[in-house]
This record gives structure tokens, C-alpha cells and sequence, in this order.
């Protein structure tokens, strides 16, 4: 099965296709991870993009039950170097393009993935579409120009009304704003002993309180940060009440909520191998992102929030914090085994640890 990949600038990249026979078009994005690929396929932050995999072969161990980060692939597609049709592991339960195919996602491989990185870091992100190959590359170029990204996708990926996931001798808990939440990160809680109740991205506050939370957890997510100003006006709210939390979107939100001012990147970040440096400790730690937009430094300095993380690549600013108020907010992906594991921070900023 022939398809193509066609970028919004024309170029057209031919190969073979696997998974769903659908044509798709999506923002396209690179992803520098050499292992991990089922739970970026399945990430929410993901959702609305076609995604290009630099490490060239994909598929090798399949997909697995327990590893989904939500409970469907979120991606519109995906383009690989090679795709593994035999995957080698002893706990995989599905092929890859199996369950591609199921929900339609289609892929192309045999395409020079590192020319289209390059391409996307040289001249900025763009929209793409797989198309079966009998589809004219003036049609495609069309209907790639007439396609626009959802201003409604938290809306789509959000829980759609109050859920819980609790532990064992709990001692706190804690209110998660769903914008696009993974799985692990409610385990992160749990491990810390923290019951966790998972609110709608437009829950009221009245809502929000009516479960005596506390702290606040904003998640990860999809979206332009400014498409949900009913979260940004619950923060402004909420702010000193009791700690906050945010991850990825979640950052975002928290800084426009200060006022701060965000910009689309020329290309954003999409890997789990991103270097990022503590400010406080000066120590790197190598992480995990998902995100499009970065916070105008300058703009912080209006505020009440601090960097305290920053990119070593290109110095965007990573993390920030506002300890009057106990607000700690980080671009990437928390991760138990860093020093400064941002979820501990928050704990033991509930506990009243002045250390945190």
C-alpha cells in the first residue's frame, strides 16, 4: 500500500504505508526518543499531531496493555524510517499497526525521517497530511491549507465529569484539572500518598472545593494555552488558597494566570533526551517534553513567578515558582528518580515542609 507524506510547503515525500488506510492531516512534529513510543502515541499532549520518529525503527516491541497513557492512540499519524513488523517481547499484546488500524491512524514508512527533522528545525513547524498516493499533490496542498488546528481539542480529551483514583492510608488530597492527563502521572501521586480526584478542563470552583482538596494539580495537555481562559480565571482564583501544581499546559496556563505572555515556538520541544538545568542547583537533568509554546522571559519579570528551570538547548525557561503563594509549575514530564522530583516539592508543600 503506496501513500505519501505532503507538507504545507509542498514537498512531498513518497513511501509505504501501514496501519490505517485513512488519509490524515495534522500539525507535523518530530520526536527525538529512542524508546518509549506507545506512551508518546498515546499521549493527550499529543493529540492533533502527525509524528515524525528521528530514531529510524519503530515497532520492535509492540504495544503493551499496562503502558498506554490514556485509553486510545492520540496521534492523527505517524512516519517512521522503518516499521517493525515483528515485535520482539514477551509482553506485548498488540502489533503496532494493529492497533493503528483499529483507530485510525495511518502511517508511512521508508521516508528519510532526519531530512524532515531538519526541515521542520530550519524552517518552523508546519501542517502535513498522509494521503494514499493516488490523491493529486494539488489536492492535497488544498486541503492542507483549508485545515486549521481545533480551538476545541481539551474540550475532546478531557474527562467528561468527576472520577476518582484513591491509595491506600492517603494523607492528602489532591484536585487534578484534566487538560490532557496522563496515566503515570496520577500513579506519581499515588505512590506520595495522595488520593486524587480528577475534575472536568471547565469545572467551577465550587466544584473544585466541594471535594476539599489540598492542593491543585493542572495537567498536561494539547492546545494554544490561550484557547481556555476558564482555566486561566480558576487559577487567578485559587492562587494562595492552597499549593498548585502545573505540568506542561499546565505551566502555561499558570503563567498567563500571572500575567505572563507565551509564544509559539519555531519548533517545540517533542523527546524524552531534552537537557534542562536547575537554576537553584545549577545540576542538569535530562527529561521528557511534550509542548509548542514557551513562556516570554521578559514578561516574567512582571510577576510574581521565578524561573527555576531552564532549557540548555535554547534557554527557554522550564520551570517556575511562586513560593509566597506555593506555586511550583515545570514544562516537562515529572520523574520520581530526579533529585528535585517536582511532585515531592509539591507535597511537601501541602505538609508545610519549608524545605520545599
Amino acid at each position: 500500500m503506496k501513500k505519501k507524506l505532503v507538507l504545507e510547503n509542498g514537498m512531498v515525500f513518497e513511501g509505504e504505508g501501514f496501519g490505517s488506510e485513512k488519509e490524515r492531516i495534522a500539525e507535523l512534529v518530530y520526536n527525538t526518543s529512542v524508546v518509549g513510543y506507545q506512551e508518546s502515541f498515546s499521549d493527550p499532549s499529543n493529540l492533533e499531531y502527525i509524528m515524525v520518529m528521528a530514531y529510524p525503527v519503530i515497532g520492535s516491541y509492540g504495544l503493551t496493555d499496562e503502558d498506554y497513557e490514556s485509553n486510545e492512540l492520540t496521534i492523527s499519524g505517524l512516519v517512521v524510517r522503518q516499521y517493525s513488523k515483528y515485535p520482539s517481547n514477551f509482553r506485548y499484546t498488540h502489533e503496532l499497526q494493529e492497533k493503528m488500524d483499529e483507530e485510525g491512524v495511518p502511517g508511512i514508512s521508508g521516508i528519510d525521517t532526519r531530512k524532515i527533522v531538519r526541515i521542520l528545525k530550519e524552517n518552523g513547524s508546519m501542517r502535513a497530511m498522509i494521503a494514499n498516493i493516488e490523491t493529486s499533490n494539488d489536492e492535497c496542498i488544498k486541503r492542507i491549507k483549508n485545515y486549521s488546528v481545533p480551538k476545541d481539542i481539551v474540550a475532546k480529551i478531557s474527562t467528561k465529569k468527576v472520577w476518582y483514583s484513591r491509595t491506600l492510608n492517603y494523607k492528602y488530597t489532591i484536585a487534578c484539572i484534566d487538560l490532557g492527563l496522563k496515566r503515570s502521572l496520577i500513579k506519581m501521586l499515588k505512590d506520595l500518598g495522595c488520593n486524587v480526584v480528577v475534575v472536568p478542563y471547565d469545572a467551577t470552583i465550587d466544584t473544585i472545593m466541594k471535594y476539599k482538596p489540598n492542593g491543585i494539580f493542572i495537567s498536561d495537555g494539547p492546545s494554544n494555552p490561550y484557547d481556555i481562559e476558564n482555566i486561566i480565571d480558576t487559577i487567578k482564583t485559587l492562587k494562595g488558597k492552597m499549593p498548585i501544581l502545573g505540568v506542561g499546559l499546565g505551566q502555561e496556563i499558570i503563567e498567563l494566570a500571572y500575567g505572563a505572555k507565551l509564544y509559539k515556538q519555531k519548533v517545540g520541544h517533542n523527546g524524552s533526551n531534552i537537557p534542562v538545568r536547575n537554576l537553584k542547583t545549577n545540576k542538569i537533568t535530562i527529561t521528557s517534553q511534550n509542548d509548542q509554546y514557551a513562556v516570554d522571559t521578559k514578561s516574567l519579570d512582571e510577576t510574581e513567578l521565578k524561573p527555576t528551570h531552564q532549557n540548555v538547548i535554547d534557554n527557554v525557561i522550564t520551570g517556575v515558582e511562586d513560593i509566597l503563594n506555593k506555586v511550583i509549575a515545570v514544562q516537562y514530564n515529572p520523574n520520581p528518580t530526579d533529585e528535585d522530583f517536582v511532585f515531592k516539592r509539591f507535597v511537601d508543600l501541602i505538609g508545610g515542609n519549608k524545605n520545599a
